[in-house]
């Protein structure tokens, strides 16, 4: 009996031993864990098909994509497209308003948040998601921008992203720019 004994208590200290070590394996994991950083980045891409004739339409395919490369998820994001000011750009997307009496609601759509009338900013939210965690990215696909030139042009569309996190907004990394000279037409052709 006395060996059982012995036993058991060297059990019993073993499983203490054990127990400690736990705890404090378990605290340095807390401590090394990284810090929850916010970092998201928004960015254009697109394709431009261009002639620079008087009266040809010109467009460019785009899409605006929200990066979410941080530890911390984005709640609630939402985006602006702006395009410049006399611009010659007409913008179109997949996108609807907020009374619309569609019935059925389009896979990946964005809401329309601010005025129909105003050509100038776009203010759209994701329709189907409200958060945006790490590692994910979400995108507001296919707009098209058209114009007729008449004259030489200029113009730029701009993007913006915020959120719950982000209330003053953050600037896309690149922007679409357009420019061009029209080419004047021979008299005698």
């Amino acid at each position: 009996m006395k060996r059982t004994d012995e036993i058991r208590e060297k059990f019993a200290e073993l499983q203490e031993m054990n127990t400690s070590y736990l705890k404090e394996i378990k605290s340095l994991i807390t401590e090394m864990k990284a810090p929850q950083n916010f970092q998201v980045i928004c960015y254009f891409t697109y394709s431009l098909n261009v002639l620079h004739e008087r009266g040809h339409e010109n467009f460019s395919l785009g899409s605006f994509h929200i990066q979410n490369l941080g530890t911390r998820p984005l709640t609630n994001p939402y985006i602006c497209i702006k395009l410049s000011p006399d611009s010659p750009f007409d913008f179109s997307g997949k996108y609807i308003y907020k009374d619309s009496k569609q019935k059925m609601r389009l896979t990946n759509a964005w809401e329309r948040m601010n005025e129909p009338l105003d050509k100038q900013e776009y203010w759209l939210k994701p329709s189907e998601k409200r958060v945006l965690n790490p590692s994910e990215t979400i995108s507001f696909t296919n707009f098209q921008v058209k114009w007729i030139p008449e004259s030489s042009y200029a113009g730029s569309i701009m993007g913006f992203t915020y959120g719950d996190e982000v209330k003053d907004g953050i600037g896309a990394l690149n922007q679409i720019n357009v420019s061009g000279k029209l080419v004047k037409e021979d008299k005698n052709e």
